[in-house]
């Protein structure tokens, strides 16, 4: 998607930039508001920068060799904030483009704050709140596959294993409430385990510049977001 990203003058290129912008704004959005930034501050200042992104095709000064993608996105936000706060000039949607809709704004808003207190910097919960996006996404992803085969009831009672620890997951209750068997719902956590490995892979595959990163991301990622 980065790749794709990188490469402004087609219609691609656009599109797979304005899905990274839809798809990973809230971990910046999170990050402007740890920073101190009342929400309307916050709010103007992350749609300035996407447009930003978008109009100046900024994705294709990425590089492997300087770090991840995430790093990129978030240095080059940081720098956007400096030179917006050093010319006393406010980020006004990107002069009228919003690229996140006012809803989701207002729902993101109401979500920072049900979020718990932390200690954690500015930059640790970015990254961490950065995970959490991919795996939101993977979720959604994979239960539009369970609901499509009319298995969402399966999906919603089983995700929970994706996380708990074995002896903390009641196979029998859960066999229970679906009216199948115990061994059956082993089965289909096994399943399930197998394809969020390979959903939440892909998924992180697209944020890497470089295909050889994808590993030691999804290492990094699954280790902030389990601390």
């Amino acid at each position: 998607m980065i790749v794709r990203a990188a490469e402004t003058g087609t219609p691609e290129g656009r599109a797979a930039l304005e899905e990274l912008c839809r798809t990973y704004w809230y971990p910046l959005y999170w990050f402007a508001r740890r920073r101190g930034l009342a929400p309307a501050d916050a709010e103007d200042l992350t749609q300035g920068f996407l447009a930003d992104l978008l109009a100046r095709g900024a994705v294709a000064q990425a590089d492997a060799a300087r770090g991840r993608f995430r790093t990129f996105l978030l240095t080059s936000f940081r720098n956007f904030h400096s030179y917006q706060r050093d010319h006393a000039q406010a980020a006004k949607r990107g002069g009228g483009q919003a690229i996140v809709s006012l809803e989701a704004m207002q729902a993101a808003e109401a979500r920072f704050g049900t979020e718990p207190a932390t200690t954690e910097s500015p930059e640790t919960a970015y990254d961490r709140k950065w995970a959490v996006s991919l795996i939101e996404i993977t979720f959604a992803e994979m239960r539009r596959e369970y609901a499509a085969i009319g298995k969402a009831a399966w999906f919603d009672e089983l995700k929970a294993a994706l996380w708990g620890g074995r002896g903390e997951i009641s196979y029998a209750e859960i066999a229970r409430r679906l009216d199948s068997t115990e061994g059956a719902v082993k089965v289909a956590v096994h399943r399930l385990r197998q394809r969020f490995g390979d959903r939440f892979s892909a998924e992180v595959a697209k944020t890497v510049i470089d295909p050889a990163e994808t590993d030691d991301e999804i290492r990094h990622l699954l280790a902030v977001v389990s601390v």
